[in-house]
């Protein structure tokens, strides 16, 4: 692959010229934020296409952009169909309306969608089967012995879960859920010569790829000679066996995306938990926004599906190849180390191992899953009082550190009250049992559920109904707003009195994203903070909406203002010292009163880099408007969560991290905590984890003032400084030196 194939990557978002009277406010500054996540997806796919990283790791790659895809058609294209069909023209901040987003937004999907295939189909299959001797059949290539074989998988495990469903006058057209695979089917009665229509649902609870080896199709004896076959191949093989009697006149895969943007009006909402089930209900039943089908379907097999599913012929995406790329997952899980990253196992902290900030010889490296010495045998509570802590995941392990937080308060007999925000969290999670633990030891436990958590809410609902069932005080979020903050308050009974413990994060607590999601937290008795965190929950779970506040922001109460202040004080510092500076890590910016704030700033010379992962309405190095803006996007083997405030203020650093990044639906729809660190050794540890960032030159691209974005690379002789690999090997000293 060329250098010029390897760093360059289409541009949706259509940039515009900006005219010479334009103010901080016109729409040509500013990116079009759908087909700016577009773009960010491209970035994603391009992992896939990067021959530095391990194959399946590539492969995984193709099924995480696959899955993006259909997340953002159910959500971002459904909202603007929605609004398409109740007839609203207000302009976007770009100046487009939905009809013209969603006409843009069609183009790019299906550009998306081809190259995505062609990279599995082209790229990625002819590798594994050279690289690995691993095939993904075609039914008519296997031998007379694998296809009996299959055959019998076929009659003992798929037969009798296939329902064939005709559509005729006594049967209407059957209900299709949601990303399922389905078979449109034409059958004719040879006796009366009339074609008719049938789908069948392809089960995919076995998995989508048949395994030729689990089924002993194929020589046990090469564990290499890895075989998989799709199941709709196997089902189309023996269709016959469904309809004896019939004529089979064709098969051909398709598969629905159904809007997941259900308006609610939780004003009006009685019970707000009633309404979310609802919702759920509605969303199965939701309208169809998008058809994928295989591009060998019959044109009668088409425009039968667009009629019954209500939708037009720029609905619908061709599929040259696997449809529906998701099922990668399942090669790139494959136990074949070789190809997949090396295994990373988080660090546990100095402070949390035994003996200690301060002894860091003669205590071994224990042998447990994560590096370190073993976990220390001190109340960790005793370990937050010698000062504030601030840990980096995955680089530094959830479980020896916000995870042992909670079950050592479930289990301490001083502590009387622990009260959590949960956003999303994991299926099996210890974070909920010692919670329950905690409520069963009569501890007072307080627990916010946001039960609109999108794609979670059934889950988050289960989870609220097991913790009621425990005696936990639960709330499912505020009406109106989502409640997206990540805090834990513990309050514990000592000697003087009553002291609070605080977390406070960017990420969820979940162990399993923990392993995978770069976040910082927060570990806290600062008395100030604990005020503050105390006033959050009684706003929480209570009536208290104008709770002060001493250190934290607030939204959407009061942190868009914090944030508008601190930028202007940069401006005034630039003006009278010549030293303003913003750097700011999120995972999207899109806010066009804080952007047009920035805008300024950069007017007023302030330098300012902004690390966003995903998409970005800012537009950076425009002349006389964002000519000291830069904006880079990091993505790698971790996903980049975390978010990052600093401030220079003349020399004296104001730093933040928090739940929020700098978008409208953060600052204005949600509950976020953003928590100032003021410890100076924490502020440098912030500080140089931010540079380090900025100096990548493996994983960083660059964006520029037309929305492309330019992969860096080390320059010849230039040394290679990668982001995720230079923590982990930080990590890794601090673990070997403790």
């Amino acid at each position: 692959m060329s250098k010029k194939q390897l760093y360059q990557i289409p541009v949706a978002v259509m940039p515009q010229e900006v005219p010479a009277d334009a103010d901080c406010d016109h729409p040509s500054l500013y990116f079009n934020q759908e087909l700016g996540w577009i773009d960010f997806n491209w970035r994603v796919l391009h992992l896939a296409l990067d021959e530095r990283i391990p194959l399946l790791e590539r492969v995984r790659f193709v099924a995480i952009t696959a899955s993006n895809l259909d997340e953002f058609i159910q959500k971002r294209v459904g909202a603007l169909k929605r609004l398409e069909a109740a007839d609203v023209r207000k302009l976007s901040p770009d100046g487009r309306t939905p009809i013209a987003q969603l006409h843009l937004l069609r183009e790019a999907i299906r550009l998306m969608h081809h190259t995505l295939t062609a990279t599995w189909e082209q790229t990625l299959k002819p590798l594994l089967r050279e690289q690995l001797n691993l095939v993904i059949c075609d039914y008519d290539s296997l031998t007379p012995t694998q296809q009996e074989s299959l055959h019998r998988y076929f009659q003992t495990q798929l037969y009798p879960v296939l329902t064939p469903l005709a559509v005729d006058p006594g049967r209407p057209f059957p209900f299709i859920s949601n990303l399922s695979l389905s078979l449109a089917v034409m059958i004719r009665d040879p006796l009366e010569g009339k074609a008719q229509f049938a789908r069948i649902k392809a089960p995919t609870h076995l998995g989508r790829l048949i395994s030729l080896q689990d089924i002993n199709a194929h020589n046990p004896q090469d564990p290499n000679h890895l075989r998989f076959l799709p199941i709709e191949q196997l089902i189309i093989r023996h269709i016959d066996e469904l309809f004896p009697g019939m004529e089979i006149l064709g098969a051909s895969l398709f598969r629905i995306i159904r809007n997941a943007d259900v308006s609610r009006d939780e004003e009006v909402a009685e019970d707000l938990l009633s309404m979310i089930s609802e919702e759920l209900r509605e969303r199965r039943f939701a309208p169809v926004v998008m058809l994928e089908v295989a591009s060998d379907m019959p044109v009668y097999d088409r425009e039968l599906l667009l009629r019954d599913l209500e939708l037009l012929p720029e609905d619908v995406v061709e599929v040259d190849g696997l449809l529906d790329l998701t099922a990668c997952f399942a090669i790139a899980n494959l136990n074949l180390p070789q190809q997949q990253f090396e295994p990373w196992q988080p660090v546990i902290p100095l402070p949390f191992q035994q003996g200690g900030k301060g002894k860091k010889k003669g205590k071994g490296k224990g042998k447990g899953k994560e590096k370190g010495d073993g976990k220390d045998d001190r109340s960790i509570f005793s370990i937050i009082r010698q000062g504030d802590l601030l840990v980096h995941h995955p680089y530094e392990s959830f479980t020896a550190t916000v995870q042992r937080l909670i079950e050592e308060a479930a289990v301490d007999p001083k502590v009387i009250a622990i009260k959590q925000t949960l956003y999303r969290t994991s299926a099996e999670s210890p974070i909920v049992r010692a919670l329950v633990q905690a409520a069963e030891a009569g501890k007072q436990v307080a627990v916010l559920i946001e039960v609109k958590a999108r794609f979670d809410e059934a889950n988050n609902i289960e989870w609220g109904q097991r913790m009621l069932e425990a005696g936990i005080h639960v709330a499912y979020g505020l009406v109106g707003l989502k409640t997206h903050t990540k805090a834990t308050l513990i309050v514990r009974k000592e000697k003087d009195g009553l002291r609070t413990y605080c977390h406070i994060g960017t990420g969820n607590y979940n162990p399993k994203t923990a392993n995978l999601y770069t976040d910082l937290g927060l570990l806290t008795c600062n008395e100030a903070l604990g005020r503050d965190i105390v006033n959050l929950f009684h706003h929480l779970t209570g009536y208290a909406p104008k709770q002060p506040y001493e250190k934290v922001l607030v939204a959407p109460r009061d942190m868009r203002k914090k944030f508008e202040g601190l930028i202007a004080q940069e401006i005034e510092q630039q003006r009278e010292w010549g030293n303003g500076r913003i750097i700011a890590k999120m995972n999207a910016i899109d806010d066009i009163k804080l952007i047009s704030q920035l805008y300024r700033a950069s007017q007023a010379g302030v330098q300012i880099d902004l690390i966003v992962r995903g998409h970005s309405r800012l537009r950076p190095g425009i002349p006389g408007f964002s000519d000291n803006i830069r904006v880079i996007s990091i993505l790698g083997r971790f996903l980049e969560h975390d978010r990052i405030f600093y401030f220079h203020n003349n020399g004296r650093p104001l730093i933040f991290i928090g739940s929020a990044d700098w978008r409208g639906r953060n600052l204005n729809d949600r509950v976020e905590l953003i928590a100032p660190v003021e410890d100076p050794a924490l502020q440098a540890q912030l500080i140089e984890l931010l540079n380090l960032a900025l100096q990548d030159n493996y994983l960083a691209w660059d964006m520029h003032a037309d929305g492309r974005y330019t992969l860096r690379h080390p320059a010849e002789g230039e040394k290679v400084r990668n982001f995720h690999a230079t923590l982990m090997k930080q990590a890794k000293k601090r673990a070997k030196n403790s």
